[in-house]
Protein backbone atom coordinates (compact mmCIF):
# COMPACT_ATOMS: atom_id res chain seq x y z
CA UNK A 1 0.00 0.00 0.00
CA UNK A 2 1.19 3.56 -0.91
CA UNK A 3 2.28 5.71 1.90
CA UNK A 4 0.26 8.55 1.96
CA UNK A 5 2.01 12.34 2.29
CA UNK A 6 2.61 13.50 5.07
CA UNK A 7 2.01 16.89 4.27
CA UNK A 8 -1.83 15.93 4.10
CA UNK A 9 -2.09 14.67 7.66
CA UNK A 10 -3.11 16.16 11.05
CA UNK A 11 -1.55 14.96 14.05
CA UNK A 12 -3.00 14.61 17.67
CA UNK A 13 -0.98 12.86 20.86
CA UNK A 14 -3.64 12.37 24.26
CA UNK A 15 -0.77 11.58 26.97
CA UNK A 16 -2.81 9.42 29.58
CA UNK A 17 -2.18 8.06 32.84
CA UNK A 18 -3.01 4.58 31.65
CA UNK A 19 -2.52 5.24 27.94
CA UNK A 20 -0.88 7.23 24.93
CA UNK A 21 -3.61 7.82 22.26
CA UNK A 22 -2.52 8.70 18.47
CA UNK A 23 -5.38 9.87 15.86
CA UNK A 24 -4.12 10.79 12.32
CA UNK A 25 -6.73 12.91 10.47
CA UNK A 26 -6.87 13.95 7.01
CA UNK A 27 -9.40 16.82 5.30
CA UNK A 28 -11.78 15.59 3.31
CA UNK A 29 -12.70 17.58 -0.01
CA UNK A 30 -15.98 18.15 1.47
CA UNK A 31 -14.21 20.03 4.58
CA UNK A 32 -14.95 17.82 7.69
CA UNK A 33 -11.84 15.85 9.35
CA UNK A 34 -12.01 11.94 8.94
CA UNK A 35 -10.00 9.77 11.39
CA UNK A 36 -8.01 7.83 9.49
CA UNK A 37 -5.66 5.94 11.61
CA UNK A 38 -5.36 4.97 15.34
CA UNK A 39 -2.81 3.82 17.85
CA UNK A 40 -3.03 3.43 21.26
CA UNK A 41 -0.48 2.00 23.38
CA UNK A 42 -0.74 1.63 27.76
CA UNK A 43 0.97 3.86 29.94
CA UNK A 44 3.02 3.50 32.86
CA UNK A 45 4.73 6.20 32.76
CA UNK A 46 2.00 8.62 33.78
CA UNK A 47 0.75 9.25 37.42
CA UNK A 48 -2.22 11.27 37.49
CA UNK A 49 -1.21 13.32 34.22
CA UNK A 50 2.03 13.63 35.56
CA UNK A 51 5.29 12.29 33.55
CA UNK A 52 6.84 10.11 36.61
CA UNK A 53 9.03 8.27 34.08
CA UNK A 54 10.46 9.77 31.42
CA UNK A 55 11.75 5.97 29.58
CA UNK A 56 8.33 4.56 29.88
CA UNK A 57 6.48 7.60 28.57
CA UNK A 58 8.78 7.54 25.52
CA UNK A 59 8.40 3.90 24.86
CA UNK A 60 4.60 4.27 25.00
CA UNK A 61 4.19 7.27 22.81
CA UNK A 62 7.00 5.32 20.16
CA UNK A 63 4.50 1.69 20.54
CA UNK A 64 1.33 4.33 19.55
CA UNK A 65 2.63 6.17 17.26
CA UNK A 66 3.98 2.84 15.17
CA UNK A 67 0.79 1.26 15.66
CA UNK A 68 -1.41 4.34 13.81
CA UNK A 69 1.68 4.58 11.17
CA UNK A 70 1.26 0.94 10.45
CA UNK A 71 -2.67 1.19 10.45
CA UNK A 72 -2.51 4.48 7.89
CA UNK A 73 0.84 3.45 5.87
CA UNK A 74 1.36 6.88 6.94
CA UNK A 75 5.01 8.76 8.64
CA UNK A 76 4.28 10.98 11.47
CA UNK A 77 6.87 13.28 12.14
CA UNK A 78 4.91 16.15 14.41
CA UNK A 79 2.31 15.82 16.36
CA UNK A 80 0.27 18.03 18.46
CA UNK A 81 0.09 16.62 22.32
CA UNK A 82 -2.29 17.36 25.09
CA UNK A 83 -2.08 16.28 28.45
CA UNK A 84 -3.83 17.16 31.91
CA UNK A 85 -2.32 16.98 35.81
CA UNK A 86 -3.59 19.01 38.92
CA UNK A 87 -1.38 21.32 38.33
CA UNK A 88 -2.96 22.86 35.19
CA UNK A 89 -5.42 25.81 36.73
CA UNK A 90 -8.31 28.24 35.45
CA UNK A 91 -8.52 31.54 36.13
CA UNK A 92 -10.82 34.65 34.91
CA UNK A 93 -8.93 37.68 34.56
CA UNK A 94 -9.93 41.52 33.24
CA UNK A 95 -7.90 43.66 31.13
CA UNK A 96 -8.04 47.67 30.80
CA UNK A 97 -6.90 49.89 27.68
CA UNK A 98 -7.47 52.79 26.03
CA UNK A 99 -8.61 52.50 22.22
CA UNK A 100 -6.77 54.33 20.44
CA UNK A 101 -8.23 56.42 17.55
CA UNK A 102 -11.81 56.00 18.80
CA UNK A 103 -12.49 52.58 16.85
CA UNK A 104 -11.24 49.13 18.01
CA UNK A 105 -8.87 48.23 15.86
CA UNK A 106 -7.10 44.38 16.19
CA UNK A 107 -3.94 45.83 17.80
CA UNK A 108 -6.31 47.10 20.45
CA UNK A 109 -7.26 43.78 21.04
CA UNK A 110 -3.99 42.59 21.65
CA UNK A 111 -3.59 45.19 24.14
CA UNK A 112 -6.07 44.54 26.46
CA UNK A 113 -5.73 41.08 26.19
CA UNK A 114 -2.05 41.66 27.25
CA UNK A 115 -3.02 43.54 30.12
CA UNK A 116 -5.70 40.92 31.08
CA UNK A 117 -2.56 38.43 31.50
CA UNK A 118 -0.80 40.90 33.39
CA UNK A 119 -1.52 38.65 36.52
CA UNK A 120 0.83 37.39 39.32
CA UNK A 121 1.33 33.47 38.89
CA UNK A 122 4.18 31.72 40.61
CA UNK A 123 8.01 30.96 39.31
CA UNK A 124 7.22 27.86 38.44
CA UNK A 125 3.77 28.44 36.47
CA UNK A 126 3.28 29.61 32.88
CA UNK A 127 0.25 30.37 30.87
CA UNK A 128 -0.60 27.70 28.56
CA UNK A 129 -3.70 29.26 27.17
CA UNK A 130 -5.79 32.55 27.09
CA UNK A 131 -9.67 32.41 26.11
CA UNK A 132 -11.90 35.15 25.57
CA UNK A 133 -14.36 35.43 27.34
CA UNK A 134 -16.06 38.57 25.98
CA UNK A 135 -15.25 42.35 25.33
CA UNK A 136 -16.71 45.54 27.16
CA UNK A 137 -16.25 49.00 25.13
CA UNK A 138 -17.06 52.24 27.29
CA UNK A 139 -19.22 49.55 29.62
CA UNK A 140 -21.20 48.27 27.06
CA UNK A 141 -20.96 44.04 27.49
CA UNK A 142 -21.50 40.66 25.94
CA UNK A 143 -19.48 42.01 22.61
CA UNK A 144 -18.03 39.05 21.46
CA UNK A 145 -15.77 40.55 18.29
CA UNK A 146 -15.23 44.17 19.32
CA UNK A 147 -13.19 45.45 16.68
CA UNK A 148 -14.64 47.43 14.56
CA UNK A 149 -17.02 49.20 17.24
CA UNK A 150 -16.83 53.03 18.40
CA UNK A 151 -15.28 54.00 22.09
CA UNK A 152 -12.34 55.17 24.20
CA UNK A 153 -12.40 52.24 26.64
CA UNK A 154 -11.95 48.97 25.97
CA UNK A 155 -12.22 45.87 28.98
CA UNK A 156 -11.92 41.88 28.69
CA UNK A 157 -12.93 39.16 30.41
CA UNK A 158 -10.52 36.27 29.66
CA UNK A 159 -9.71 32.99 30.98
CA UNK A 160 -5.98 31.89 31.89
CA UNK A 161 -4.66 28.32 32.13
CA UNK A 162 -2.06 27.70 33.65
CA UNK A 163 0.46 25.08 34.28
CA UNK A 164 3.64 23.95 35.73
CA UNK A 165 6.69 25.02 32.94
CA UNK A 166 8.50 21.86 34.73
CA UNK A 167 5.58 19.10 33.95
CA UNK A 168 5.22 20.95 30.13
CA UNK A 169 9.02 20.38 29.57
CA UNK A 170 9.03 16.40 30.51
CA UNK A 171 6.29 15.92 28.43
CA UNK A 172 8.16 18.18 25.26
CA UNK A 173 11.56 15.79 26.10
CA UNK A 174 9.28 12.79 25.84
CA UNK A 175 7.93 13.85 22.70
CA UNK A 176 10.90 14.71 21.07
CA UNK A 177 12.97 11.96 22.50
CA UNK A 178 10.65 9.94 20.59
CA UNK A 179 11.90 11.57 17.44
CA UNK A 180 8.46 13.67 16.94
CA UNK A 181 8.48 17.60 16.74
CA UNK A 182 6.04 18.83 19.15
CA UNK A 183 3.68 21.40 16.69
CA UNK A 184 1.61 22.62 19.75
CA UNK A 185 0.62 21.90 23.36
CA UNK A 186 -2.86 21.86 24.07
CA UNK A 187 -5.11 21.43 27.42
CA UNK A 188 -7.44 18.26 26.05
CA UNK A 189 -10.21 19.10 28.86
CA UNK A 190 -10.38 22.59 26.62
CA UNK A 191 -10.46 21.61 23.57
CA UNK A 192 -11.97 18.64 23.45
CA UNK A 193 -15.61 20.95 23.84
CA UNK A 194 -15.44 21.07 19.95
CA UNK A 195 -15.67 17.31 19.58
CA UNK A 196 -18.38 16.70 22.06
CA UNK A 197 -20.46 20.13 22.68
CA UNK A 198 -22.98 21.17 20.70
CA UNK A 199 -23.12 25.51 20.10
CA UNK A 200 -26.35 25.61 21.97
CA UNK A 201 -25.70 23.87 24.62
CA UNK A 202 -22.32 26.17 25.25
CA UNK A 203 -24.29 29.34 24.85
CA UNK A 204 -27.49 27.84 27.51
CA UNK A 205 -24.79 26.38 30.03
CA UNK A 206 -23.45 23.19 30.21
CA UNK A 207 -20.36 21.15 32.08
CA UNK A 208 -17.62 18.94 30.24
CA UNK A 209 -16.17 16.42 32.76
CA UNK A 210 -13.45 14.30 31.53
CA UNK A 211 -13.06 11.57 33.95
CA UNK A 212 -9.70 9.46 32.92
CA UNK A 213 -8.00 6.96 34.50
CA UNK A 214 -5.50 9.85 36.77
CA UNK A 215 -7.77 12.63 36.57
CA UNK A 216 -11.45 14.45 36.31
CA UNK A 217 -10.64 17.33 33.93
CA UNK A 218 -13.53 20.43 34.44
CA UNK A 219 -14.98 23.18 31.92
CA UNK A 220 -17.74 24.89 32.33
CA UNK A 221 -19.07 27.01 29.30
CA UNK A 222 -21.92 29.38 29.66
CA UNK A 223 -22.67 32.37 26.49
CA UNK A 224 -20.48 30.36 24.32
CA UNK A 225 -17.70 30.85 25.96
CA UNK A 226 -15.47 29.18 29.33
CA UNK A 227 -16.12 30.67 32.66
CA UNK A 228 -14.21 28.12 34.64
CA UNK A 229 -11.93 24.88 34.62
CA UNK A 230 -10.65 22.83 37.15
CA UNK A 231 -8.31 19.56 37.42
CA UNK A 232 -9.57 17.15 40.40
CA UNK A 233 -6.53 14.35 41.20
CA UNK A 234 -8.65 11.37 40.89
CA UNK A 235 -10.16 8.66 38.52
CA UNK A 236 -10.91 5.23 37.58
CA UNK A 237 -7.30 4.07 38.62
CA UNK A 238 -8.86 4.57 42.45
CA UNK A 239 -12.00 2.57 41.18
CA UNK A 240 -9.62 -0.07 39.95
CA UNK A 241 -7.39 0.19 43.30
CA UNK A 242 -10.99 -0.67 45.83
CA UNK A 243 -11.65 -3.79 43.33
CA UNK A 244 -8.28 -4.70 43.94
CA UNK A 245 -8.18 -4.13 47.82
CA UNK A 246 -11.71 -5.35 48.19
CA UNK A 247 -11.08 -8.69 46.22
CA UNK A 248 -8.02 -9.11 46.95
CA UNK A 249 -7.11 -9.75 43.20
CA UNK A 250 -4.37 -8.18 41.54
CA UNK A 251 -4.28 -4.67 39.80
CA UNK A 252 -4.22 -6.35 36.19
CA UNK A 253 -7.26 -8.79 36.95
CA UNK A 254 -9.30 -5.77 39.36
CA UNK A 255 -9.19 -3.29 36.02
CA UNK A 256 -10.27 -5.99 33.72
CA UNK A 257 -12.85 -7.08 36.25
CA UNK A 258 -14.37 -3.71 36.40
CA UNK A 259 -14.23 -3.24 32.06
CA UNK A 260 -15.98 -6.52 31.58
CA UNK A 261 -18.47 -6.96 34.79
CA UNK A 262 -18.44 -3.07 36.22
CA UNK A 263 -21.81 -1.15 36.78
CA UNK A 264 -21.54 1.78 38.74
CA UNK A 265 -25.87 1.94 40.06
CA UNK A 266 -26.35 -1.08 41.41
CA UNK A 267 -29.77 -1.19 40.87
CA UNK A 268 -29.08 -2.20 37.39
CA UNK A 269 -27.67 -5.66 38.34
CA UNK A 270 -29.66 -9.03 39.42
CA UNK A 271 -28.56 -10.09 42.60
CA UNK A 272 -28.05 -13.53 41.05
CA UNK A 273 -25.17 -12.44 38.78
CA UNK A 274 -21.52 -14.37 39.59
CA UNK A 275 -18.09 -13.01 38.64
CA UNK A 276 -15.14 -15.31 38.41
CA UNK A 277 -11.98 -13.38 40.83
CA UNK A 278 -8.53 -14.32 40.58
CA UNK A 279 -6.68 -14.73 43.62
CA UNK A 280 -2.91 -13.50 44.24
CA UNK A 281 -0.24 -15.28 43.44
CA UNK A 282 -1.36 -19.23 43.81
CA UNK A 283 -4.56 -18.92 45.23
CA UNK A 284 -7.83 -20.08 44.00
CA UNK A 285 -10.15 -18.56 41.65
CA UNK A 286 -12.92 -17.61 43.36
CA UNK A 287 -16.83 -16.39 42.75
CA UNK A 288 -18.27 -13.44 43.72
CA UNK A 289 -21.29 -11.84 43.65
CA UNK A 290 -21.43 -8.65 40.76
CA UNK A 291 -23.57 -6.93 43.35
CA UNK A 292 -20.81 -6.49 45.72
CA UNK A 293 -18.89 -5.33 43.00
CA UNK A 294 -21.32 -2.28 41.93
CA UNK A 295 -21.59 -1.63 45.70
CA UNK A 296 -17.87 -0.84 45.51
CA UNK A 297 -17.90 0.70 42.13
CA UNK A 298 -20.38 3.08 43.09
CA UNK A 299 -18.95 4.06 46.50
CA UNK A 300 -16.01 5.15 44.46
CA UNK A 301 -17.92 7.00 41.69
CA UNK A 302 -20.15 8.77 44.41
CA UNK A 303 -17.26 10.29 46.08
CA UNK A 304 -15.59 11.07 42.84
CA UNK A 305 -18.86 13.22 41.33
CA UNK A 306 -19.16 14.59 45.12
CA UNK A 307 -16.46 16.29 44.91
CA UNK A 308 -16.64 17.82 41.57
CA UNK A 309 -20.15 18.88 43.17
CA UNK A 310 -18.02 20.58 45.74
CA UNK A 311 -15.90 22.50 43.26
CA UNK A 312 -18.84 23.21 41.41
CA UNK A 313 -20.38 25.09 44.19
CA UNK A 314 -16.94 26.48 45.49
CA UNK A 315 -16.93 28.12 41.90
CA UNK A 316 -20.34 29.50 42.10
CA UNK A 317 -21.31 27.16 38.46
CA UNK A 318 -23.59 25.20 39.46
CA UNK A 319 -26.45 27.36 38.69
CA UNK A 320 -25.02 28.04 35.28
CA UNK A 321 -25.18 24.35 33.72
CA UNK A 322 -28.92 23.93 35.81
CA UNK A 323 -30.38 24.02 32.07
CA UNK A 324 -27.76 22.35 29.54
CA UNK A 325 -26.53 19.83 32.58
CA UNK A 326 -23.86 18.05 32.03
CA UNK A 327 -21.58 15.80 29.32
CA UNK A 328 -19.37 13.38 30.60
CA UNK A 329 -16.15 11.66 28.43
CA UNK A 330 -13.23 10.06 29.14
CA UNK A 331 -12.53 6.12 29.80
CA UNK A 332 -13.86 6.35 33.31
CA UNK A 333 -17.37 7.69 31.43
CA UNK A 334 -17.82 4.51 29.66
CA UNK A 335 -18.99 2.60 33.01
CA UNK A 336 -22.69 1.31 33.11
CA UNK A 337 -24.39 3.46 35.17
CA UNK A 338 -22.52 6.14 35.63
CA UNK A 339 -25.12 8.68 34.09
CA UNK A 340 -27.67 7.16 36.33
CA UNK A 341 -25.80 8.31 39.10
CA UNK A 342 -24.61 11.44 37.95
CA UNK A 343 -28.13 12.47 37.47
CA UNK A 344 -29.12 11.68 41.33
CA UNK A 345 -26.11 13.46 42.61
CA UNK A 346 -26.24 16.61 40.44
CA UNK A 347 -29.88 16.78 39.59
CA UNK A 348 -29.76 17.98 36.07
CA UNK A 349 -29.32 16.74 32.80
CA UNK A 350 -26.53 13.97 31.89
CA UNK A 351 -25.04 12.62 28.94
CA UNK A 352 -22.29 11.00 27.40
CA UNK A 353 -19.93 12.63 25.05
CA UNK A 354 -19.09 10.89 22.13
CA UNK A 355 -16.79 12.47 19.51
CA UNK A 356 -18.92 14.53 16.95
CA UNK A 357 -17.73 16.80 13.75
CA UNK A 358 -15.37 14.29 12.77
CA UNK A 359 -16.06 11.12 11.24
CA UNK A 360 -14.18 7.92 11.40
CA UNK A 361 -14.35 4.15 12.44
CA UNK A 362 -17.44 3.63 14.75
CA UNK A 363 -16.11 1.95 17.20
CA UNK A 364 -13.82 5.40 17.89
CA UNK A 365 -17.13 7.51 17.55
CA UNK A 366 -18.76 5.35 19.96
CA UNK A 367 -15.70 5.68 22.52
CA UNK A 368 -15.97 8.43 25.17
CA UNK A 369 -12.09 8.35 26.10
CA UNK A 370 -11.24 9.40 22.53
CA UNK A 371 -13.21 12.64 22.92
CA UNK A 372 -9.75 14.49 23.70
CA UNK A 373 -7.47 13.19 21.11
CA UNK A 374 -10.34 14.09 18.67
CA UNK A 375 -10.48 17.33 20.17
CA UNK A 376 -6.75 17.35 19.65
CA UNK A 377 -7.46 16.93 16.18
CA UNK A 378 -9.77 19.21 15.30
CA UNK A 379 -8.20 21.95 17.13
CA UNK A 380 -4.81 21.08 14.86
CA UNK A 381 -6.54 21.82 12.14
CA UNK A 382 -8.45 25.02 12.83
CA UNK A 383 -4.65 26.62 13.65
CA UNK A 384 -2.87 25.07 10.91
CA UNK A 385 -0.13 22.93 12.82
CA UNK A 386 0.77 20.81 10.58
CA UNK A 387 4.47 20.83 10.35
CA UNK A 388 7.00 22.60 12.07
CA UNK A 389 7.56 26.36 11.87
CA UNK A 390 10.91 27.44 12.09
CA UNK A 391 10.98 31.50 10.62
CA UNK A 392 9.91 34.24 12.91
CA UNK A 393 7.40 35.24 10.63
CA UNK A 394 5.92 31.34 10.38
CA UNK A 395 6.30 31.93 14.44
CA UNK A 396 4.21 34.82 14.10
CA UNK A 397 1.60 33.29 12.17
CA UNK A 398 0.84 30.15 14.43
CA UNK A 399 0.14 32.54 17.50
CA UNK A 400 -2.42 34.58 15.56
CA UNK A 401 -4.02 30.78 14.52
CA UNK A 402 -3.97 30.07 18.04
CA UNK A 403 -5.52 33.31 18.91
CA UNK A 404 -7.85 32.81 16.28
CA UNK A 405 -9.01 29.62 16.88
CA UNK A 406 -9.69 30.30 21.33
CA UNK A 407 -11.98 33.12 20.19
CA UNK A 408 -14.11 31.47 17.26
CA UNK A 409 -14.85 28.80 19.78
CA UNK A 410 -14.79 29.97 23.01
Amino acid sequence: MARRDERELWVALDIGTSKCRVLVGQVMPEGHMEVISEGVAECRGVNRGDVVNIEATITAIRRAVENAEQLGSCRIGSVNVGTSGPHIQGHNSTGVAPVRGREVTQKDVESVIDAAKAVLIPADQRIFHVIPQEFMVDGRDGIHDAVGMHGVRLEARVHLITGSEGAQLNVRKCVERSDLVLDNFFVPHITAAEAVLLPEERALGVGLIDIGAGTSDIAIHRGGAIRHSAVLAMGGNLVTNDISMAFRTPAPSAEQIKIEHGCAWPQMVTGNDVIEVRGVGEGPVRQLSRQTLSEVIWARYDEIFRFILRELRRSETDEMIKSGGLVLTGGAAAMPGVVELAEQIFDMPVRIGLPHNISGPDALLRDPSAAAAAGLLLAAHRVGLQRPRDSGANAAQWLKGVKEWFAKNF
